[in-house]
């Protein structure tokens, strides 16, 4: 069965995870957290993509991205993968694949979706247990988005700046989000669409990208 064609539109922005193969790691020290990152900040200038937030986690990661320029997305993310695989097997003295074949993404409608998927994200740590809170994980997005770090891959969607006019207040009010649970049929709704590579909205939004 051919295999589902990627939804990427420019201006939509996207949910994206990739795992490690067999569900092995992609990062066995923070050497290696600090490559990907590096890897990605040197990319995302040069393709006109912006990431809203991110996490990585041992196995995988996950990123909300948004970009005004189709394909952009995905030639980032083909050379962070690829990179990051050369290094990581030179380093770790391994060979073969390092990823899951390609990484997965699905289209988020910004208004009702958005900041439910920034609080998936960030929130990976705690239900994996690796985190009390999402900002004690220092491996994403979180403690930039609550104001507490300088992060230069973050750049807030219009819709998490349009939380409140000040930043100080818009760190606080998102900082409340973020502390609280996500319900279960959203984290159901938000892990069926990444899995299934669907767009992530209402009726309206899901036939526009898919027809």
């Amino acid at each position: 069965m051919p295999r589902r064609a990627r939804l990427e539109l420019p201006g939509i922005p996207m949910h994206i995870t990739h795992r490690g193969v067999n569900g092995g790691a992609v990062f066995a020290d923070d050497a290696d957290r600090r490559t990907y990152l590096d890897l990605l900040a040197g990319s995302l200038d040069a393709h006109a993509v912006e990431v809203h937030a991110y996490v990585l986690m041992g196995n995988h990661v996950h990123l909300l991205a948004s970009s005004a320029r189709r394909g952009a997305i995905s030639r980032v993310m083909r050379r962070v993968a690829q990179c990051h695989a050369q290094g990581f097997n030179l380093r770790h003295s391994r060979t073969g694949p390092l990823w899951a074949g390609r990484f997965k993404s699905c289209p988020v409608e910004s208004d009702r979706h958005l900041l439910a998927v920034y609080r998936y994200i960030e929130s990976n740590p705690v239900r994996a247990a690796l985190a009390v809170l999402p900002w004690h994980y220092p491996w994403s997005s979180a403690r930039a988005n609550i104001g507490r770090a300088q992060d230069p891959l973050v750049r807030p969607h219009p819709l998490f700046t349009a939380l409140a006019s000040s930043a100080d207040d818009r760190a606080c009010i998102y900082r409340s989000l973020l502390a609280s649970a996500l319900p279960n049929r959203e984290l159901d709704a938000i892990r069926s669409h990444i899995a299934q590579e669907r767009a992530l909205g209402d009726p309206r939004f899901q036939a526009l990208l898919e027809r």
